[in-house]
């Protein structure tokens, strides 16, 4: 009998709701697509960061990009409100349906695990305060290889330290660019179709779709039924 998959899930807006950081952003640089604009150049840049070789924090880039933005529009952000950012990223709340379908799926016999960007402590800290954290067995960040995600070096820490294959592991995801790197490192993926994101067109493609959480849950437990 073949081995359920190790199910491995990405941690920010994945698991937790990075729009609950969206009135925040919006306070300080009075527009609302602010918090969508510096979460997507914070990705850009610690994946162009990863590729020059250069390895930086991925709290420290968030920074930096903070900074950046507000640089372009003549904001100045004071103490009070890098203290306000950090305290919300360290405790964005689950999705309402993430700690159900965790449990369903540790119920089917599935063996949990994250990986994230994050700073091991700050996942950490996410994870219990979103009541989850024991949901996992393992939890991993990419500091620990120094190489932030899609790079092969983040998704081959994960199968050293577990000791496996990577045909045995399946990641979960809401963005496309995750899930294209576990692909193309052989492992299997699915992607939750959260903030407009989609299927590519091109490159490795993945195994599952969904709308939410729960809806992969349903469909990995599906696919692996006879095994469970």
């Amino acid at each position: 009998m073949t081995a359920l998959p190790l199910i491995v899930f990405d941690v920010n807006e994945t698991l937790l709701d990075l729009e609950t950081m969206e009135p925040t952003f919006e306070r300080i640089f009075r527009e609302k697509s602010a918090m969508r604009l510096w979460f997507s150049n914070f990705i850009m840049y610690s994946a162009a960061l990863t590729v020059a070789g250069c390895y930086v924090p991925f709290t420290d880039i968030g920074s930096a990009v903070m900074k950046m933005l507000a640089d372009t529009r003549g904001i100045k952000i004071d103490d009070e409100d890098k203290k306000e950012l950090t305290e919300k990223f360290s405790t964005m709340p689950p999705h309402p349906e993430v700690p159900a379908a965790l449990r369903k799926l540790r119920d089917a016999g599935f063996r949990l695990f994250t990986l994230t960007d994050n700073l091991l402590e700050v996942q950490t800290r996410q994870l219990e305060h979103g009541g989850i954290v024991d949901l996992f067995e393992r939890r991993f960040s990419a500091d620990g290889v120094k190489h932030h995600k899609p790079s092969r070096e983040a998704y081959a820490y994960v199968e050293r330290e577990l000791a496996v294959d990577s045909s045995q592991l399946c990641l979960v995801a809401c963005d496309t660019w995750d899930t294209l790197g576990a692909v193309a490192a052989g492992w299997k993926a699915a992607l939750i179709k959260l903030v407009g994101n989609d299927v590519r067109g091109v490159g490795p493609q993945l195994q599952i779709v969904g709308d939410d959480l729960n809806d992969i849950a349903d469909q990995l437990i599906a696919r692996h039924k006879e095994r469970a």
